[in-house]
């Protein structure tokens, strides 16, 4: 039995203010650095003890998985940031008030931009400093690889490959991993594991510094949990 911890950051700054953030690289408040340090006792009460650690390159995800590998006393375990774990791009929505956006679009329009599998929002223009074209952490990327916005489908198309060359292996050579990421980014993880079809993923919500204890046996799930209880989300059958 190999052990999958799958944590979405702690609560961020724009969290807290109910904007739209993606790629943006928003900090932890001082409670999403609390909900990360809590994660981390509930990994260690669980007696979940990671050998590797993937995250994204956003300080929220980052620093989600710092202060949770210290309340495990793992900060020597090796982890690997990759772009590819970021949360999805919300295009033109970046940085705006989520009820705002509502009242001036509707909440119809919203909710599909928000939570339809593959329909993305407005994507934000090349000379935005929304477009991550202008960051350095990027600059090792074909700029054509850089998303103007994206759908959860989008999303999943390029966790998808990272998952299969990079995560999945060491996963079968019997590794205990925890993975750091987003919402986004983790319900794509979901969707790959469980097999869940495309209409359904998006009903799947992850809460925000709440640790989901996945159980594999040659990758394939056999029991899963979230860890706070009191904050426990649905989640698919085992395939």
């Amino acid at each position: 039995m190999t052990r999958l911890v799958l944590t979405r950051h702690g609560q961020s700054q724009w969290n807290l203010e109910n904007r739209f953030t993606g790629w943006h690289d928003v900090d932890l408040t001082e409670e999403g650095e609390a909900q990360a340090r809590k994660g981390g006792q509930l990994m260690r009460a669980a007696g979940f003890e990671p050998h590797f650690a993937y995250t994204s390159l956003l300080k929220r995800a980052i620093r989600t998985l710092w202060l949770g590998l210290e309340e495990l006393d793992r900060v020597w375990i090796p982890v690997e940031k990759d772009w590819q774990l970021n949360e999805r791009h919300y295009g033109a929505l970046t940085g705006l008030n989520k009820a705002e956006t509502a009242a001036r679009h509707g909440e119809d329009q919203v909710l599909i931009w928000r939570r339809s599998y593959d329909v993305p929002p407005p994507g934000v223009p090349e000379d935005s400093p929304f477009h991550p074209v202008h960051d350095a952490r990027y600059s090792h990327l074909d700029p054509a690889q850089l998303p103007a916005t994206e759908s959860l489908k989008l999303t999943l198309d390029r966790v998808r490959p990272y998952w299969e060359t990079t995560i999945a292996p060491r996963l079968q050579d019997g590794t205990d991993v925890l993975v750091s990421a987003h919402g986004n980014s983790l319900r794509a993880l979901l969707k790959l594991l469980f097999e869940v079809s495309d209409e359904a993923i998006t009903g799947f919500e992850f809460p925000t510094g709440n640790p989901l204890l996945i159980e594999l046996d040659d990758l394939r799930p056999t029991r899963a949990e979230y860890l706070d209880h009191s904050r426990a989300r649905d989640l698919p059958p085992c395939p």
